[in-house]
């Protein structure tokens, strides 16, 4: 585990090579970037409306992972998020210790996207914990229009509407395939 200069501990099931970097926050204590910046605490659900970066979520995006959550939810499973909308300066936060956890600017760019063109700060994209509920999504999200964008990340959901009719579009390897980060 990685504990940050502000008391953020990031915690981490598997090796940097091999699996999800920052996408779990648990607050340790408060710090100058925290919950209003978008850090989320545990248990923390979709409906969470007092949790900035729940509230400040695309309300389209929040619709359909709500309508999707209590569909999950008489399946037994829960939708907790690991992380939704975020301020500039907390993605910022988290590009630097992706940066210092991978080594260079390229590798972390797999995991964190910049300020200026992360989905997150946008409030167009949340992660979505435990492992049921992104096998959940993975069958039945397209439904909703919540798709997973990137291969590397299957926590990592988007709201794309023409899904409900088509299917979720191809999925990008990790975000250096999105065109959209090539700001």
């Amino acid at each position: 585990m990685i504990t940050t200069a502000l008391g953020y501990q990031v915690q981490k099931s598997s090796p940097p090579s091999a699996a999800a970097p920052l996408n779990s926050f648990h607050l340790e204590r408060r710090g100058a970037l925290g919950e209003a910046d978008g850090a989320v605490p545990d248990d923390v659900t979709v409906f969470d409306d007092a949790i900035p970066a729940v509230a400040n979520l695309d309300p389209a995006l929040l619709k359909a992972l709500r309508q999707a959550a209590t569909a999950a939810g008489d399946d037994g499973v829960a939708f907790y998020v690991t992380s939704g909308w975020r301020s500039p300066a907390y993605q910022n936060q988290l590009l630097g210790k992706a940066v210092a956890e991978y080594g260079s600017e390229e590798e972390a760019a797999r995991w964190v996207a910049t300020a200026a063109t992360s989905p997150h700060v946008s409030g167009d994209a949340v992660d979505i914990g435990h492992s049921d509920a992104t096998a959940w999504l993975s069958e039945h999200g397209a439904e909703y229009g919540l798709c997973q964008i990137y291969r590397n990340e299957p926590w990592h959901y988007e709201l794309r509407p023409e899904a409900i009719d088509r299917g979720c579009p191809h999925m990008y390897a990790d975000p250096t395939q999105d065109p959209r980060m090539q700001q």
